[in-house]
Order: C-alpha cells, then sequence, then structure tokens
C-alpha cells in the first residue's frame, strides 16, 4: 500500500524535520565548542525525542490511510497485515 499524502499531511513533518535539523547543527556546534557534555548529552535526547515524534505522525498517517482501504478493500485483512507491518517497524524504532 502506497500512501499518498497531501500537502496538508506532509508539511508538519516536514517542519518537524527541518526544526530536527536546526537541533543536529546546534548539537554539531556545541561539540566544535567542547560544551559540558551533559548540555549535549540532553541535546541529542531531544533530537531522539523529535524523531519519534517523526516516526508517530508518519505510522499515524499509515494506520488512518491503511484502515480506510482496508474498509474498501476486497481482502481487507492483507491491507491490515501491511498496516501492522510497517507499525511493528516504527515501533522497533529507538
Amino acid at each position: 500500500m502506497l500512501l499518498r499524502r497531501t500537502p496538508d499531511e506532509r508539511e508538519p513533518i516536514l517542519q518537524r524535520l527541518r526544526r530536527i535539523e536546526g537541533q543536529v547543527r546546534g548539537l554539531q556546534e556545541m561539540l566544535e565548542r567542547d560544551r559540558y557534555c551533559l548540555d549535549e548529552l540532553q541535546q541529542v535526547s531531544a533530537v531522539i525525542a523529535a524523531m519519534r515524534e517523526v516516526a508517530l505522525l508518519i505510522s499515524g498517517q499509515h494506520l488512518a490511510a491503511g484502515i480506510e482501504h482496508a474498509a474498501r478493500s476486497d481482502n481487507p485483512q492483507a491491507v491490515l497485515e501491511e498496516v501492522k507491518r510497517v507499525l511493528r517497524s516504527a515501533i522497533r524504532q529507538p
């Protein structure tokens, strides 16, 4: 199942990724300036948490589209298996 996002669905994800990109650049600067390691680790934790939110947005969109597709499908079980496969992948992320 291929998910086609509308611009309204795509934009929040892209905004978060741009923010994460800035956080990573900030972390690079912290390392270059030899900042206190606790500050660096807090920035790393913030980036990881932000990436988890991106994964939740993506998997949530996939889940919604999959349920909608399954409701119209001749083989809803196959569609739901694909949705579960994607969700398993998202759960495995650190």
